[in-house]
């Protein structure tokens, strides 16, 4: 009976192949893991913390935010790029270092992404119609000024500001500072402002002062 065997020539390619592809599995279980700590301030204010900057490793998929008070903590791998970002400041990136032990901690100073726009002139006048005959005639109707003066008057801007409600990026803002005082927090009891005796003590006042009076107007 004859037997065919396999050339060891066609095993070859086979047995690198392995060989190749297990190496940076084997090198992901031994690096150690370390964890990161540390507090982001602001470079050009050095008693300035800044909330909610992204810590992560883009290859690892990983990461974290500072908290209120600008620390942060994550762990992660010996070799690992650690990339910080926030809105507003340079992106910055570092390498975990071997030879460190189990953890390390560092101050991360983020500087201003400062953009310099060309300047902008603006012009009073409602409508291009009307700015295409100031600049032609070089003068600006008499009725049109006056309109345009009553409604860039300080008062009515004042008001209509303190009326003015927030727009997308101050409620984006808002609801942000939320979520993280709430993932920090998540922990902690929250107190009932019915309980505190400040309050209570400044309704009184109020009440004395005859502030909730019917007859008051």
């Amino acid at each position: 009976m004859k037997v065919t065997r396999t050339p060891y020539v066609l095993l070859l390619p086979l047995l690198v192949a392995l060989v190749l592809f297990s190496q940076p599995v084997q090198a992901q279980r031994k690096a150690p893991v370390v964890q990161f700590s540390g507090i982001v301030m602001a470079a050009d204010d050095s008693a300035a913390v800044l909330p909610g900057v992204h810590i992560y490793v883009p290859k690892a998929g990983r990461g974290t935010v500072s908290n209120p008070l600008g620390y942060f903590s994550m762990p992660v791998l010996v070799g690992d790029s650690v990339v910080i970002s926030y809105t507003g400041y340079q992106k910055q990136h570092y390498k975990i270092p071997n030879n460190i032990g189990d953890a390390i901690t560092v101050i991360i100073e983020l500087s201003p992404d400062t953009a310099y726009l060309p300047e902008i002139t603006i012009f009073p006048y409602p409508t291009e119609q009307l700015f295409k005959q100031a600049i032609l005639a070089m003068e600006l109707p008499k009725e049109e000024e006056d309109i345009m003066k009553r409604n860039m008057d300080a008062t009515l801007l004042a008001l209509m500001m303190e009326n003015m409600e927030m727009d997308g990026s101050e409620n984006y803002k808002r609801f942000s500072q939320q979520q993280i005082m709430d993932s920090h927090n998540r922990y902690f009891i929250r107190t009932n402002p019915f309980f505190n005796p400040l309050n209570w003590a400044k309704f009184i006042q109020s009440i004395k002062r005859g502030e909730y009076s019917r007859d008051k107007k």
